[in-house]
């Protein structure tokens, strides 16, 4: 793996493991994620909101174990606090990702790989303990090109930068295996980890596009099952998200009388995250 971007590895986070705790409680974690789409022409703002449910895959670089997965798998060299989830490049959440960061992107040729910064906002409601969670930062793409030419200097800017952003949150825990940890394997096992029939939906027809339009039928279906983990169409529509936060709210409401915020803010120069009590 490349070297990360920070001196100084980040501290654990404090919310961590309640969040987990609380997560293991749901019987599918899922969550809303909000991302921001380029408003229309005239608009006042040059930005509009997008929410969606998707669903929480674990940490980057601590893919839980799965006995019906069977891509290889990475030594736990690594870990971090940083929440994942699949998605496809033909969605609307990956251009917005792009668009929205600091590099603009504007060309659908510009968002196909890796790459992104676009700011987000991830929101969990656990019934089972009455309590929010809020994760505020920015989400990162991991595609194919992530790990196609592992000299540095040849990769594209997007794969440089995923490195280097995600690299500075990752956490030493295995010193010996870094050298043969790598991106591309985990990403294969975050497809992997996906059943048959949700890696098919990566073969399904153009997402949002109108049925009456031509599409590639012969590649393209709904409903088809995808037990290879090398194939072809759905690998090149699979697309890994990574958030990396700076802000982490909790709200505990289950008890009015006692209710109360946990504020955590990361701050980058220290590699620290500070905690604060608030009113609900």
């Amino acid at each position: 793996m490349a070297s990360t971007s920070s001196v100084d590895a980040p501290k654990p986070a404090p919310w961590k493991a309640t969040f987990l705790e609380h997560l293991d409680k749901m019987d599918s974690p899922e969550f809303v994620f909000s991302s921001l789409h380029a408003a229309p022409a005239g608009s006042p703002t040059p930005y509009v909101p997008r929410a969606r449910y998707c669903i929480f895959r674990g940490f980057w670089a601590e893919l839980p174990e799965n006995k019906h997965n069977e891509a290889p798998m990475n030594d736990r060299v690594y870990e971090s606090e940083m929440p994942t989830f699949t998605s496809d490049v033909r969605m609307m959440k990956i251009p917005e990702i792009f668009s929205s960061s600091a590099g603009h992107a504007e060309k659908k040729e510009q968002t196909q790989g890796s790459g992104g910064g676009g700011p987000v906002e991830a929101v969990w409601w656990v019934k089972d303990t009455k309590t929010q969670w809020r994760i505020k930062g920015q989400a990162f793409i991991i595609a194919p090109d992530i790990e196609e030419d592992t000299d540095q200097s040849k990769q594209s800017s997007g794969v440089r930068t995923v490195k280097s952003e995600l690299g500075s949150r990752m956490r030493i825990v295995k010193p010996e295996g870094q050298d043969n940890w790598s991106w591309s394997k985990e990403l294969t096992a975050h497809f992997g980890n996906n059943s048959p029939g949700l890696r098919g939906s990566f073969r399904a027809p153009p997402p949002g596009r109108k049925t009456s339009e031509p599409y590639d039928d012969k590649n393209l279906k709904l409903g088809t099952k995808v037990e290879d983990l090398d194939d072809p169409v759905a690998r090149k529509n699979f697309r890994l998200v990574v958030i990396k936060p700076d802000e982490v709210e909790s709200v505990d409401l289950s008890d009015p009388e006692k209710s109360r915020r946990q504020s955590y803010i990361f701050d980058s120069k220290t590699g620290e995250w500070s905690h604060e009590e608030l009113w609900p």
